[in-house]
């Protein structure tokens, strides 16, 4: 399989990963609302599906590194995201480690916040050509300068303003981002400017024979 070829295929197999990925985590939600006694117990011991989810991603990634193949790839995606939805389904009980936390919204927020930054890295790959070049044009044009002025102050006014930490690294990065902006606009105005003593040898150089 050529680079080009894999370029191609990768975004489509992202796409059937978080598909998967939704998929399981909704099954598994639905079947312990409807079945909340239906477990399996090993001995004294509950074996929770997170445990599949588990095993479900190693044989996924065990699969996608060692394989070349689209039909196995796929596959591979698949259990990937499936495993990936089942570990995500007992978010709450993984970080507080009691059964009764399985019901907690952070679960819910993991698997919105996922779903949103996952999508958001699978187009990015898709349209990565386009993005990077509206980003070089945008960056080109004096708006740009402003955008990056403006994101810069009102972030720093955000930081001076209030004392919430989440805020404060948001806004931090924020102005950080702005002040990048507006300088790699400065920059790339500075390199398309000749300087005069350039000029000067340019011109010199040419009148030699």
């Amino acid at each position: 399989m050529s680079v080009r070829q894999s370029s191609v295929i990768r975004p489509s197999l992202s796409v059937l990963a978080l598909i998967s990925f939704l998929a399981s985590f909704t099954v598994a939600r639905t079947f312990t609302t409807l079945s909340p006694s239906a477990v399996f117990i090993a001995g004294s011991i509950h074996i929770h599906h997170f445990w599949y989810g588990i095993a479900m991603l190693a044989l996924g990634g065990w699969l996608g590194i060692n394989y070349n193949d689209l039909r196995i790839t796929r596959f591979a995606a698949i259990m990937f995201g499936a495993g990936g939805g089942l570990i995500g389904d007992e978010v709450g009980l993984l970080l507080t480690l009691e059964s009764a936390n399985y019901w907690a919204g952070v679960t819910f927020t993991f698997v919105i916040i996922f779903t949103g930054i996952a999508s958001i890295l699978i187009l990015v790959n898709i349209y990565r050509t386009v993005i990077r070049r509206e980003f070089s044009e945008f960056l080109g044009r004096s708006a740009s300068f402003y955008f990056g002025v403006l994101l810069a102050a009102v972030s720093i006014g955000f930081v001076l303003e209030t004392d919430d930490f989440i805020i404060n690294i948001v806004s931090t990065i924020s102005t950080v981002v702005g002040v990048i902006i507006a300088l790699s606009y400065i920059f790339q105005r500075l390199r398309k400017k000749t300087p005069i003593g350039t000029q000067l040898v340019v011109k010199m150089l040419n009148t030699v024979p």
